[in-house]
């Protein structure tokens, strides 16, 4: 399947939300596409190169479809745009269309039925409770609550400050567990780091 793709600074997760600002032709043009056909896009971490006219050097071949869940015109009149994390996707090949915008054959990634929240990943849930108060993450008007290991993993990755690069990896995850194990390992990481 062909989805326009979206490079950025910042990895979107499953049930997640971001908020953009678009002002560039071609995605103020997919946008439109999009909203039309009531399709999603891609959101794709950029690892090498910034968010600027040309396509970025390099960006991570997993990434998540964005749904457009509300717009409206900002105060300095750009378009601002509230998306959902939709699907995972494996970027199989692009292609740069003369707007610079990329078009990707992806391959849907399969998501693993959720699973019941166990009695270890109680930390895990607090944290995710605990992060729910944080005034920035209230800021993103999302329903921070795990309704199973999937979502809690997914809400965690999403939220917490880990690399762009350390966010990818965990998105590639496609078990839950892993991916909350891959959470807890980086958790006590930066618990070391902070000992030190």
């Amino acid at each position: 399947m062909m989805l326009p793709l979206f490079p950025l600074n910042a990895v979107l997760f499953p049930g997640c939300t971001l908020d953009l600002q678009l002002f560039e032709a071609r995605y103020l043009d997919m946008i439109g596409r999009c909203m039309k056909k009531g399709e999603g896009f891609g959101v794709v971490c950029i690892l090498d190169g910034e968010e600027v006219a040309q396509a970025p050097d390099g960006y991570a071949l997993v990434g998540c479809e964005a749904l457009v869940r509300d717009f409206q015109q900002q105060a300095n009149g750009l378009l601002g745009i509230r998306v959902e994390g939709g699907r995972r996707f494996r970027v199989a090949s692009t292609e740069v269309q003369r707007d610079q915008l990329i078009l990707a054959d992806v391959e849907w990634l399969d998501e693993l039925q959720e699973q019941p929240l166990q009695e270890q990943d109680a930390d895990l849930v607090a944290l995710l409770a605990a992060l729910a108060e944080h005034p920035m993450v209230a800021a993103l008007n999302m329903s921070v609550t795990a309704s199973g290991q999937q979502s809690l993993a997914n809400q965690l990755a999403y939220l917490l400050p880990f690399t762009e690069e350390d966010k990818v990896e965990l998105l590639e995850l496609s078990d839950a567990q892993q991916r909350l194990n891959a959470i807890q390992d980086l958790l006590d990481e930066m618990q070391g780091d902070l000992q030190i």
